[in-house]
């Protein structure tokens, strides 16, 4: 067992529980027939011959909510135990914030933030805050945001918490589908995929979550981009955890050659590691899967995904939240961002020549947040879009549809 997840396991202090494997028919030869002895009763007359055929009726530690479980859209022997019980891990409900000055004195540079950008609020969200609490239940003037980031997957992702025309406040469960968060609605209890941001369980089961443009970047990048930004405080209203911010639970987690945790799910298609990352695009109903190997490469992808134009941009010097036992130590993994390449009538074509993301028609430079830093384009902002990092397994237990992406060798550039 890895260093990780001893550390893991020690912390909460919690049983872990596991769903039934599926019972493979025994066989028996008999002269030349060959006779399977059948493993599930054909005529169930017990509660557990019931779940051996259909799967539990309750997911693990439904006593804990007042969920509706009559409505689900997943299996619920899907579902398993991370170990914490109902808002083990807390979420942080009443975030406050603190101007980049302050952050500076305890954020280093190649430390992972979340960045959004609505309107004029920029925010940026610590990752050595979000891997302890995984949730911020926030506000940016009037839209109700969801921050959230699960470390099993590497998935941060933003949604806008409205249901129905009214702000929610989410919980997580301390349970887990394909090694992902499942998060609670404290209004109906109902259960969400934050990798979907859909209800999967409870009084709205198949309602979605709209999703909102965030990045993963650096914080020197962040400091520079949006110097009037404001970063979420380690003043969450949980003072036991102050002295683990900055520290990393799930060490050495995201090696390549490891194996997801609590991962009950189908197996991901072979074409890369279950632990490769990767950045997802998913839209008009197909999924393109960009993996970061391929990004390093080549620094730019022009891809056509759903019918419409989108640039991906890849850059050095961010560091991973889910290696090093500081998070701030953490190799550097780069990071990805998608953006629309269509901008004031004409559609751009990107290159990346000697470290700089150029667009082809006017050669203005473009930085990891969509806007252009120099040339005749400069002040320009391409419209972000929901683009969203997972390692491989998730993403594919999710999607299995999904094309990988493969660059045209014109689209390799010699820099």
């Amino acid at each position: 067992m890895t260093l990780w997840k001893v550390s893991f396991l020690i912390w909460f202090l919690l049983p872990i529980a596991a769903c039934s494997a599926p019972v493979t028919p025994s066989v028996t030869l008999t002269g030349q027939a060959v006779e399977t002895t059948p493993t599930r009763p054909v005529n169930p007359t017990t509660i557990a011959e019931v779940e051996e055929l259909i799967g539990p009726k309750l997911p693990p530690g439904a006593e804990e909510f007042s969920t509706d479980y009559s409505l689900h859209s997943v299996p619920y022997n899907e579902i398993l135990s991370g170990g914490p019980p109902k808002d083990g891990i807390p979420s942080i409900d009443e975030p406050k914030f603190i101007a980049v000055k302050e952050a500076d004195e305890w954020l280093r540079p190649l430390e992972p933030v979340i960045q959004i950008k609505l309107g004029d609020i920029a925010r940026a969200y610590p990752m050595q805050i979000l891997v302890w609490h995984e949730i911020v239940n926030d506000w940016a003037g009037e839209t109700p945001l969801l921050v959230t980031f699960c470390p099993l997957c590497n998935t941060a992702i933003v949604f806008e918490r409205r249901v129905n025309g009214e702000a929610v406040t989410f919980g997580t469960t301390g349970k887990l589908r394909f090694s992902n968060l499942i998060m609670y609605d404290r209004q109906t209890e109902s259960w969400w995929q934050q990798a979907t941001g859909e209800a999967i369980a409870g009084e709205l089961t198949g309602t979605r979550l709209e999703r909102v443009p965030a990045l993963i970047v650096a914080w020197q990048d962040f400091r520079e981009a949006f110097p009037e930004g404001r970063v979420l405080s380690r003043d969450t209203g949980y003072p036991r955890y102050f002295e683990r911010y900055g520290l990393n639970p799930y060490q050495g987690y995201d090696d390549i050659n490891s194996s997801p945790f609590l991962f009950s799910g189908p197996p991901s298609p072979a074409a890369m590691p279950p632990m490769a990352r990767v950045l997802t695009l998913d839209l008009n109903g197909e999924a393109v899967a960009f993996p970061y190997e391929t990004l390093k490469v080549i620094g730019v992808a022009n891809e056509d995904v759903g019918g419409r134009p989108f640039a991906i941009f890849w850059q050095p010097g961010v560091a991973s939240a889910l290696d090093a036992a500081i998070i701030a130590e953490g190799k550097d993994v780069g990071t990805a961002a998608a953006f629309s390449r269509f901008l004031d009538g004409q559609t751009l074509d990107f290159v990346f020549l000697g470290g700089l993301i150029l667009d082809e028609q006017t050669g203005s430079t473009w930085d990891i947040f969509g806007k252009a830093v120099a040339g005749s384009l400069k002040g320009s902002q391409l419209e972000p879009v929901v683009s969203i990092n997972h390692f491989w397994f998730s993403w594919a237990a999710f999607k299995p549809e999904t094309r990988i992406y493969v660059p045209s060798p014109e689209g390799v550039n010699d820099f």
